[in-house]
Parts: structure tokens; sequence; C-alpha cells
């Protein structure tokens, strides 16, 4: 598909987005409102990343489709309102891309290496903000993200800036210390107290997974999964012998639990 035909296509679904909405179109997308579709934004993105985690490019293509719905049904939203409209928000888009790589679009040096590029950018962010704003070259890491992705992202731009251990030695000793500080505010029966030292151990918990190079979200998503299946397989082999959680001891759940860690341990293993 060539770009006059790339154009025709979105100016297309455009028009489709535009006929859904109008008095002709279909009850439910009259009813939303930005408001209302924050649910769905928030259901298609994690589609979205489970797709990009499976790596099925065929799924990859449909999800990222209804990433793009949203991105045309607020657009639209916004259209009918007089507020702005979908080439308003491409046009904003292109102007900050080409505005956050000078050394590309301006003829500016090219940084040396990813960490110069992503220090570089923070800076142009933390400027590009108007009068009133925030001017912390952190940036505005969303409130709404997951606690564990927002801790990794906020400590990831402060590395960026300079403001770090200098290797993962300091780091394994500061999650040591989180570890007593917590076992001290416990013992002393000061539950706020307590959960501020538990936050403190999450956090610091983070940066070991930034320095380990690991995402703290994504592996605690796979260790739960881990514990739902076999979880899961303590259940079936309760049913299987006609027994409730009531009636097993936990030492036989232990055992079951010990089994679905071997089963996936032998699922693991080459053949």
């Amino acid at each position: 598909m060539n770009d006059k035909e790339t154009e025709e296509k979105f100016g297309e679904l455009l028009d489709v987005m535009a006929r859904l909405r109008s008095e002709t179109g279909c009850p439910w997308d009259k009813e939303q409102t930005h408001l209302s579709l924050k649910p769905c934004l928030l259901e298609e993105t994690y589609e979205l990343i489970d797709a990009l985690d499976d790596g099925d490019p065929k799924k990859l293509k449909e999800e990222l489709g209804d990433v793009l719905l949203q991105v045309v049904f607020h657009s639209q939203i916004a259209a009918e309102e007089g507020r702005f409209t979908a080439k308003d928000v491409i046009l904003q888009l292109t102007d900050k891309l080409i505005r956050r790589h000078p050394y590309v679009f301006a003829g500016e040096p090219i940084p040396q290496d990813t960490a110069s590029v992503l220090k570089q950018r923070l800076q142009i962010k933390a400027n590009e903000r108007k009068d009133g704003e925030s001017k912390s070259a952190l940036g505005n890491v969303p409130k709404a993200m997951p606690a564990l992705a927002r801790a990794q992202s906020i400590t990831r731009r402060a590395s960026h800036l300079g403001f770090d251990w200098p290797d993962i030695g300091p780091v394994w000793g500061k999650v040591e210390e989180e570890i007593r500080e917590l076992k001290n505010a416990a013992e002393s029966g000061d539950k706020a107290r307590t959960g501020e030292e538990l936050g403190d151990l999450f956090f610091s918990l983070v940066n070991l997974a930034r320095f380990l190079d690991v995402e703290a979200e994504e592996i605690l998503a796979q260790t739960i999964d881990r514990f739902t299946r076999r979880f899961h397989h303590i259940e079936t082999k309760l049913q299987q012998a006609n027994k409730s959680f009531d009636q097993s001891s936990l030492e036989e759940m232990d055992r079951f639990w010990e089994d679905a860690k071997e089963i996936e341990a032998r699922e693991k293993t080459p053949a």
C-alpha cells in the first residue's frame, strides 16, 4: 500500500467512525464519552501487551487496530465538541517527534549513546512544559499506572539524569537494609510505620529489578500466573479425590503444589 492509499484508508476509517456517531449510527457508539471509554482503552492496551508477549503477528495487527480505534473514537468525540480533530492529533505528534529529535531533524550532533539520548529527551520534555506545569525532568509519569511499573519508570528516568547507584552492589545492601527496617517496624506494632517500610522495600526491589534488567511489573505478573496454574493443579487433584479444601491438610496441598512444580520443570526440559 503506497502513501496515497494509506491516506485514503485512514480517511475512510475516520468517515466510518463519524457515521457510527451520527444520528443514524450505532446507539452504543453515540452514547460514549471520553470518560466512558476509559475502561475500553485500558482493556485494549492490556490486550495489545498480551499480543506482544504472545508474538503472534496476526493477533498483534488486530490489537494495534483496536488501540487505534480508541484514538479515532476520542478524536471524533473531540471534533464534535469543537475541541480538536484527528488531523490536529497527527500534526501535534509529528511536531513533537521532530522537536524531540533535534539531532535527526535540526542538524545537531548525534548523542554518543542511548543513555545520552534519553537524558536529552527528558530535558527537552521538561522545557516543553507550560508555565504553571511541573518542570521536573522526571516528567509526569501517570499516577494511574500500576505501582510497580510506575516506580520502575520513575527510577529509570532518575537514573538517566545521573541520580543512581554506581553498580548493583549498594542496591543489594539497600534491599537488606529495608528488610531489617520492615522487621523492626512490624515488631513495634506501628501499622503506619510498617506500611511505609514495606513500601520502601517494594521500591528498593524495583530498583534491583532495574539493575537486573528485568521489568518488575512483568515478572510479578509471571509469578502470579505460576501461582494460579499450581493452585489450579491443587484444585484438580482435590476434585479427583472428591475432597474440598476443608477436607485436605496443608501437607497434602503442599504435596500437590510440589507436583505442579515438577510438571512445569519437565515441560521446560528439552526432549
